[in-house]
Formats: structure tokens, C-alpha cells, sequence
């Protein structure tokens, strides 16, 4: 009986282009990152459960996929990048001095989502910036996530930028549980106005309930901090400030077309402290990079840290850029015996993809392999002496 093996769900195979395509990502970024004064560090692709509960990661545990070793202790395969780097800046690196600027070129692995179409495995690029706080750092940051994704070859793309403190000081003195506080970050990150405004209704004496109604729709230019100075009052004033002051450090470093405001950004407000951004391109489904300050997360693993960092989707920037087209080969080298060497050298020199090696032992079957690889010219490496014929 045929047996058909396929990947297992939520995985794909990649082959040549995309490869190259991902590559080609990967390589911009990572210079960039060297380039701009980060060191590499790789991370195990298996890490125990426990680290991602200790460090309040806030993906749910049924999106990580996990293992159980031998003394029955639970593992996940890595389903954030963050979480561990964070770990070894704590232990591995704590007598280092800060700021330490640490990137990574790795996979994650997720699941829970492949029945919309999304993989198990995304391949992410991504920077650390730990033990530095402040616009400075964070205007580092977005800037270097601007560039990176200009890097990439992207044109059209841009970085939404909010902050976590201004949904944690409206919804301070609203008086609700912190469970319909949860729900009002969802309603507000999904956009859902309806929803929302059905969750806040009970709370419409309260203080910042006009500020929370209105932030979903508070996103674009710098004007709209404007706008969101006049409703969140004195409540918002300082994370409105703080946000004016840092576009203007952009617009400085020649950043400012690139980034706009979203104020109903409020993803993971456990887990970041204060600006959080995404960046979208063109051509892309979803967002292609996330990031944002998290300053209490080393704290979780016995070091007082602040850090800000972003992780920028490999796959999702490369599927927006025009597809790359493999060189295909021109010449084939039928070579004898003792021409190995020679033949391999001819094979280097010649540009990549554009030559390679005849297996056969006999040169009516190399022209034969020719006319099947559409091939024109084949050289031939006899002893003493080399030719081209013309197939």
C-alpha cells in the first residue's frame, strides 16, 4: 500500500526562491543589526514551560507547543524570542555592563492558529535593547526598526506607535474588574467599537470613559496626540507629552513620514510598560513587526533591567518583496578523471548558478543531460587540454 508523507499541520516546505527570498531578509537584517552595534545570541529551540509563566509571557498556553522530557518535566518548543533572551541577560550576562544590544536570527514556534492559514514556525529577526530606558533608547529603537525594514527592500510601509500607560491610567479610576478591563483591551485592539462601547456603558459617569470610547479611533498622524491630549485630561497628560517628545526625535533622525499613532494600541498590557509599536507593509496580511519597552521582565529572573526590543517577521517581509528568480544553469563541465579539481574551480569562478558539474561518465550521456536541462554550451575538461561545444 502507498503511503503519502506530508509535513505535519501549520509547516511547509521551502524551496529554492523562497529560500533566497528569505535569506536575502535575513542577511539585510542582520548586517544592519551588526552594523548598528548588536551582538548575536541563539537561544535553545526547547525551553522549559516554566520560563514563560515565571516571565507573565502572555501567550496563552494552548498557542505553545509542547514536549515532556525524561524526568516528565514540561518543555515548549521557543514561542518567543524575548522571554529567553531576557533569562540569559539575567544569569549569563548580569555582570556585563548595561546597556547590553543583543539580536537574534531564529525560529518560534507556535500553534492554535493553523486553520487560518498561519505556520507553526515563524522564522523572526529581531534586536534587544537591555539596561537602557528612556526617548533616547526608545527613539533608538523605532528608529533602527524603521530603517531595518527599509533594509529589507520594503518601499511603501509604516510603524504604528502607542503606549501602555495611557489605557492603564484611563482605566485606573473607572472602577470596573480586571477582567472587563481585559475585555476593553481586546474590544480596543480589535478595533470593535460596538463591543467596546457596550462594555463601558455601566461606567459612563466614571472618569476616562469618554477618553476610552474615543481611543479606538484615535490613529494616524501626529495630530491625533492633539486630539488625544484634549480627551484623556490630565489623566493622559504625561504619556501624550512623552509621545510628542519622542515623534520629535524621529522627525529629527529623518523618521518622521515612517511613524504613525495608533492610541488603542494596548497588546500585552501586562507584559509591556510603555511604548509598543507594530509596523505594516504593503502587501502584507498582517503586521511584519512588534515590539515595545518591557522593563520589568529581567526583574522576573533576578535582574532590575529596563529593555525595549521588536521582532520583525522574516517570511511576512518577504512574501511582500517582488520574487526572486533563480539563475538557471548555461553551461555544463564534462570533465575526466583527473580534472576534478580544475572542473570545481570552473564551477566557482563562473558565477552562482550558472555552471555546475556533469555526473556522467561519458560524454554522449552529459549531452543528453544537457538537452534535458535545456543547457546550450558544455565544457570539456579532457587530459592536457579544454574545449566548448555547442549543444
Amino acid at each position: 500500500m502507498q503511503y503519502t508523507v506530508n509535513t505535519p499541520e501549520g509547516t511547509k516546505d521551502r524551496l529554492f526562491g523562497e529560500c533566497r527570498e528569505r535569506r536575502k531578509v535575513q542577511s539585510a537584517l542582520t548586517g544592519l543589526f551588526k552594523r548598528r552595534g548588536y551582538h548575536e545570541i541563539i537561544t535553545p529551540e526547547v525551553e522549559y514551560y516554566d520560563l514563560f509563566i515565571q516571565s507573565g509571557n502572555p501567550l496563552p498556553q494552548e498557542n505553545m507547543l509542547k514536549l515532556i522530557d525524561r524526568s516528565g518535566k514540561i518543555l515548549v518548543m521557543r514561542p518567543d524570542c524575548t522571554a529567553p533572551i531576557a533569562r540569559v541577560a539575567a544569569t549569563k550576562l548580569q555582570h556585563e555592563p548595561l546597556p547590553q544590544r543583543l539580536y537574534y536570527n531564529q525560529t518560534i514556534f507556535r500553534s492554535g492558529m493553523a486553520h487560518l492559514g498561519a505556520s507553526h514556525e515563524v522564522a523572526q529577526c529581531g534586536v534587544e535593547l537591555i539596561g537602557a530606558s528612556g526617548q533616547k533608547a526608545d527613539a533608538e529603537v523605532l528608529a533602527l526598526a524603521v530603517d531595518a525594514l527599509a533594509a529589507c527592500g520594503l518601499s511603501v510601509f509604516h510603524i504604528e506607535v502607542g503606549h501602555a500607560g495611557l489605557f492603564r491610567a484611563l482605566t485606573r479610576d473607572l472602577g470596573a474588574p480586571q477582567e472587563t478591563v481585559e475585555q476593553m483591551r481586546g474590544y480596543l485592539e480589535q478595533k470593535n467599537f460596538a463591543a467596546l462601547d457596550d462594555l463601558l456603558l455601566p461606567y459612563q459617569n466614571a472618569p476616562g470613559y469618554a477618553a476610552l470610547r474615543r481611543l479606538a479611533y484615535l490613529f494616524g498622524g501626529p495630530e491625533v496626540l492633539e486630539k488625544a491630549k484634549e480627551l484623556s485630561g490630565d489623566a493622559g497628560a504625561e504619556v501624550i507629552a512623552y509621545l510628542q517628545s519622542l515623534y520629535w526625535r524621529l522627525e529629527q533622525a529623518g523618521c518622521g513620514g515612517r511613524i504613525q499613532f495608533d492610541l488603542g494600541l494596548a497588546h500585552q498590557l501586562d507584559y509591556y510598560t510603555g511604548v509598543v509599536f507594530r509596523g505594516y507593509a504593503e502587501g502584507a496580511g498582517s503586521a511584519v513587526l512588534s515590539g515595545g519597552r518591557y522593563d520589568t521582565l529581567l526583574r522576573d529572573f533576578g535582574r532590575n533591567a529596563p529593555a525595549t526590543g521588536f521582532a520583525i517577521d522574516v517570511d511576512g517581509v518577504a512574501q511582500t518583496l517582488p520574487s526572486v528568480e533563480l539563475p538557471k544553469p548555461k553551461q555544463l563541465i564534462h570533465y575526466e578523471a583527473d580534472r576534478l579539481r580544475e572542473a570545481l574551480s570552473c564551477v566557482e569562478s563562473s558565477g552562482q548558478g550558472t555552471c555546475e558539474l556533469s555526473p556522467c561518465e561519458t560524454l554522449e550521456e552529459t549531452i543528453h543531460l544537457a538537452k534535458e536541462k535545456g543547457i546550450s554550451q558544455i565544457i570539456i575538461l579532457e587530459t592536457g587540454k579544454a574545449r566548448v561545444m555547442t549543444v
